[in-house]
């Protein structure tokens, strides 16, 4: 059998029974982009500014959306607005981690109602099994997908061994998990998909735990899907439209270098 991994993402989304990921490998293609940009910024201003200088260059989005401080149903508007005109998907990073009926709530209610406008969102399976098929109940007739949190990029994490095992094995055995967080592939058993945090264009880290690994460590060697990229585009005295353009280019040379 032929690894996923060495599928072209148009073969993969056409062939994968989820249709969000169906149009996220659609996305990818029309865009020759693997690149996901985390939008770890504090006002709706920097945000919207943000993803329309980058929007071009990605695939999905990623927000922490409860810290944007002057957060309003206008920004979630925008948000869809500007996903629409740059054709890339919104991934909230809301890494729930509660019981069934409490992630219900967290997701399709409160303040953010994050299953309404978020494409993706991603849990923590520390609770269970309970906490996918809660997400589920309200994330599924939306179409909306789910990752989990297998691994996680920070120096120290104790996602690892068993635990990620167990990650593994409910998301083979639930249809809402379109793939997770991690490093690499996990599976053959079906196609779930990567996205990998910590991604640089050079390996290094910073001062709280955070490592980083190249484009090329983590697509054409670990098999990992989408590099999820933050302050490497943002950061002070960048170009960000420049830099989001350099790792998207990155990312997809690694993953035409992957499927050689």
């Amino acid at each position: 059998m032929v690894s996923f991994s060495q599928l072209t993402y148009a073969q993969r989304g056409k062939e994968h029974p989820h249709p969000l990921a169906r149009e996220l490998f659609a996305v990818m293609e029309r865009k020759r982009s693997n690149l996901s940009l985390a939008a770890d910024v504090a006002t709706k201003a920097e945000l919207l500014a943000l993803a329309d200088r980058v929007g071009p260059y990605i695939c999905v989005l990623k927000t922490h959306i409860d810290v944007i401080a002057d957060f309003d149903a206008d920004l979630v508007a925008q948000l869809q607005t500007l996903a629409e005109k740059h054709d890339f998907l919104i991934f909230e990073d809301r890494k729930f981690a509660d019981i069934g009926n409490t992630v219900k709530l967290q997701y399709g209610g409160g303040v953010y109602r994050i299953a309404d406008w978020a494409h993706i969102t991603n849990c923590h399976v520390i609770p269970g099994e309970g906490i996918i098929q809660g997400l589920a109940e309200v994330g599924a007739p939306k179409g909306r997908g789910l990752l989990l949190l297998a691994e996680m990029s920070t120096k120290g994490m104790l996602a690892t061994g068993a635990y990620t095992d167990k990650n593994v094995e409910m998301a083979v055995a639930n249809d809402f998990v379109i793939g997770f967080i991690g490093s690499r592939r996990f599976t053959e058993e079906r196609d779930l998909i990567t996205m990998t945090p910590g991604v640089g264009l050079h390996a290094s880290g910073d001062a709280l735990g955070q490592q980083y690994r190249t484009p090329e460590m983590i697509v054409t060697e670990n098999g990992s899907d989408i590099i999820i990229v933050g302050r490497g585009i943002y950061g002070p005295g960048k170009d960000v439209a420049a830099e989001a353009q350099r790792y998207r280019d990155a990312g997809w040379a690694a993953y035409e270098n992957r499927l050689k």
